[in-house]
């Protein structure tokens, strides 16, 4: 436990850039020699490998060395019944901390739960002001979202052009579902090439339940149809 916790930053450094063997162990390691990061990146490599129990364990002791992170995937697991039963009350919770303490996805995740009334009373204003913060902080996750609440006049006066505005950062940012309202956004303004190249990099991202979604979607739009759900899905097979 000492010699980890001994380690200089290039030594780290050496082993973090090792195989993945040397960089799990020595992950593993800090973890367990109560060092917060370690045990943060530690919770997430097992929720990848589907330990999702083990995982929110790591992320607890984490959270309670104050590494925000880690509180937000503490979040994560009770919004999602990652590892535990479902509990939105205490999701949101988790994340109304992170997201004061400065988290930007902490931010995005609560104001989705205030926006939908899960968890939380329903309060789509301040669902959009928590947004707004994190879309500032370059969440692109937030910006897409910020976008269909001016899209559709969520808590705010419809707007369009703020709608186009932002989901065209969002789709900059890498959000999928930002480069798939960009592409809907260009199709209705006559764009149509741009909007099946930005299709293209939504479905090289997107979850396959999303691409399932936007091509039965496209397929029905009289702007885009058969083209646009072509455009996902060759993007979805990149």
């Amino acid at each position: 436990m000492m010699s980890v916790l001994a380690l200089d930053p290039e030594t780290i450094a050496a082993r973090l850039a090792g195989s993945a063997d040397e960089r799990e162990q020595l992950i593993r390691a800090g973890a367990e020699a109560g060092v917060a990061e370690a045990q943060a990146v530690w919770g997430q490599m097992l929720l990848d490998r589907g330990e999702a129990a083990v995982a929110l364990g790591w992320f607890v002791k984490a959270a309670a060395q104050h590494h925000l992170m880690a509180l937000n995937m503490v979040g994560r697991c009770y919004d999602l019944g990652w590892g535990t039963l479902p509990d939105k009350c205490r999701a949101a919770e988790c994340y109304r901390v992170a997201a004061e303490r400065g988290l930007d996805w902490a931010m995005y995740n609560y104001a989705t739960l205030l926006a939908m009334g899960e968890g939380v009373e329903q309060d789509r204003h301040a669902a959009l002001q928590w947004l707004e913060k994190a879309a500032a902080l370059g969440n692109a996750k937030a910006m897409n979202f910020v976008g269909s609440f001016a899209e559709d006049g969520w808590a705010c006066d419809r707007d369009l052009t703020r709608a186009a505005a932002m989901y065209a950062l969002a789709a900059e940012g890498g959000d999928f579902r930002g480069c798939f309202n960009h592409a809907r956004l260009l199709a209705a303004a006559g764009r149509i090439d741009e909007a099946l190249a930005w299709l293209r990099r939504a479905g090289e991202t997107a979850t396959p339940a999303f691409v399932a979604q936007a091509i039965r979607y496209l397929e029905a739009d009289p702007v885009l149809g058969a083209a646009g759900a072509d455009a996902m899905r060759q993007g979805a097979t990149c």
